[in-house]
């Protein structure tokens, strides 16, 4: 008897509007990835799906107000990296615990960095870009979306990880970035595959490598970091589906049952694919233990530059 009210939410859930709160912009990775999974959610559940962009403050704007919503599904977070594995480091004072006051649903995609230099940079591989890099210690400019964003952290990783210094230039966004880098004015950038895939088919940009712990299928005849000689590096973007602590283990699990169905159809993945991203659903407990890992890894690179809690 006990156990009745706990299938009750699971057979009822839902039976209402589910909102998902996305904290950037219309039409980025992570919203466009929100809106095709609602879309997918709303035809089979009955129930509509819609998406709330609430944009600003590195995603801690809509981070807490997932994680001060009621705790029963209905309000729910499409996650980035920088909101679940990075604020907490970098902020002196949060509004709420990303996991504390967050409960793991399932990861929905990743999707690959990459190491791309100006086109005129003189150097051809990674191993050219460290040999010059050396021997032009904080010179060699590398652009970034903003400081603690993900398009920094992974310069400092690799930096630490090669033994080189380089000059961090922060800009305001992703686009600006690359405009600077297209034209010279920076030399090297990390950054997610997606963003400038048709700056590297159209030569604008020169590719060096990708992140990931496996080449690209978008560019196969590109070498890994680790294929470089460097195993420890690997960075990539991902997004995934959270619920405020609290809500019941069963809809969790219902959540995550229904959305890895809808990932695993070829179909699906084809338009996935199309935004530059890689499903990859999860357990919640896996996804929990990924971004524990992710957190730890980039705490350590936020603690080694003095970034630890500095805004």
């Amino acid at each position: 008897m006990c156990l009745l009210p706990v299938v009750a939410h699971a057979q009822e859930y839902p039976t209402r509007l589910i909102r998902i709160i996305v904290a950037q912009a219309p039409s980025s990775g992570p919203d466009l990835a929100a809106r095709t999974l609602g879309q997918k959610l709303t035809e089979s559940w009955g129930q509509q799906v819609i998406v709330d962009n609430r944009p600003g403050a590195n995603g801690i704007i809509g981070g807490e107000l997932v994680a001060k919503a009621k705790p029963d599904g209905y309000t729910l977070l499409l996650g980035v990296p920088s909101a679940l594995t990075v604020n907490q480091f970098v902020y002196k004072k949060m509004p709420y615990d990303p996991v504390r006051d967050l409960a793991p649903v399932t990861q929905i995609a990743t999707n690959t960095f990459g190491v791309v230099v100006t086109p005129t940079l003189p150097a051809a591989s990674i191993k050219a870009l460290v040999a010059l890099a050396k021997s032009r210690p904080g010179e060699l400019i590398y652009a970034s979306a903003g400081i603690g964003n993900l398009t920094h952290l992974a310069g400092e990783l690799f930096s630490q990880a090669a033994g080189v210094k380089m000059l961090h230039v922060p800009y305001k966004g992703t686009t600006p970035a690359q405009v600077d880098l297209i034209s010279g004015q920076a030399a090297l950038m990390f950054v997610p595959m997606r963003g400038v895939a048709e700056h590297v088919s159209a030569r604008k940009v020169r590719l060096l490598a990708t992140c990931g712990d496996k080449r690209d299928p978008a560019f196969p005849d590109f070498p890994t970091l680790m294929e470089s000689g460097y195993p420890g590096v690997v960075m990539i973007g991902w997004n995934g589906l959270l619920a405020p602590a609290g809500t019941p283990a069963d809809i969790v699990n219902k959540l995550s049952r229904e959305i890895g169905r809808h990932l695993s159809v070829p179909e699906f993945r084809d338009r996935m694919a199309s935004l530059g991203a890689d499903p990859s659903p999860s357990t919640p407990e896996a996804f929990a233990a990924f971004i524990r890992a992710e957190a730890a890894k980039w705490q350590k690179v936020i603690r080694a530059i003095g970034l630890e809690h500095s805004q």
